[in-house]
């Protein structure tokens, strides 16, 4: 070999390390998460890149987008529902193993309502609802494909509500935009998670909707290919610190 075919050759091995190196320090975990995760997701991944250098990619939007943006070939690593409904979603349609999903946190239902506004709602008191909404409407996620929406509506039927409240409804394509809307005065009334509520010092929590009158709120999670990296990531979120960041963000 003489000494300019040397050269070439270490040259080239020179550029094929460069390069692996700077892919692997530009690689980023994309997680697809829904809409009531978008602060804790984006501490997790905070944490993360500064014990790994890894940077995450927080998607939030409603889970029912992101499950379709996902079956349609959305470039996710990660998935993380609000609700099992969208997961099953995945899981029926072959996109994801149901053995490959975990379950990483629980949340609860509220009311709020802006903080100049009335302390306390009974929530069984028809007349107390319709006497605080007035010729307002009720925030509500998407009945049909919001989990936040569907939550309520199971829990607004099971009160005997949902007849009365149903024509006031303001549908909303994620649990976060009804936040906004009460924040900004535009509805009197929003039903969201306790942790959308404890984002906020624009509006206060009215009432709790028992745990009996829904579905329980669970967030199911599953690493969508064999990225180590992604793979890392949720075995953090599921570690004894990422456990302890999900529950300062008001995750049971």
């Amino acid at each position: 070999m003489n000494f300019k075919h040397f050269l070439a050759l270490r040259i080239y091995a020179i550029f094929i390390l460069t390069s692996a190196a700077a892919s692997t320090n530009a690689s980023s975990i994309y997680v697809y998460a829904a809409s009531s995760m978008t602060n804790v997701v984006t501490t997790l991944g905070k944490e993360f890149y500064t014990q790994t250098g890894i940077n995450v990619v927080p998607v939030v939007a409603s889970s029912s987008s992101l499950a379709r943006q996902i079956l349609a070939g959305a470039p996710a690593d990660i998935y993380i529902s609000a609700n099992t409904q969208w997961m099953d979603y995945l899981v029926q349609r072959h996109r994801v193993s149901r053995d490959n999903v975990t379950y990483i946190a629980t949340n609860q239902l509220v009311v709020i309502a802006p903080v100049s506004k009335a302390d306390h709602l009974e929530l069984s008191d028809k007349s107390q609802w319709l006497s605080c909404l007035r010729e307002g409407r009720l925030a509500i996620g998407d009945t049909h494909a919001v989990p936040a929406g569907i939550y309520a509506k199971q829990a607004l039927q099971q009160l005997g509500l949902w007849q009365d409240l149903q024509p006031k409804l303001a549908p909303t394509s994620n649990v976060r935009v009804a936040l906004t809307l009460v924040e900004h005065n535009e509805a009197p009334l929003g039903i969201v998670y306790r942790t959308d509520a404890w984002t906020s010092d624009k509006v206060k929590i009215v009432a709790t909707f028992p745990s009996s009158s829904h579905t329980a709120i669970t967030y199911p999670m599953v690493v969508l290919n064999d990225d180590i990296s992604a793979r890392n990531f949720a075995e953090f979120i599921q570690s004894k610190q990422g456990q302890s960041l999900l529950q300062g963000y008001g995750f049971l």
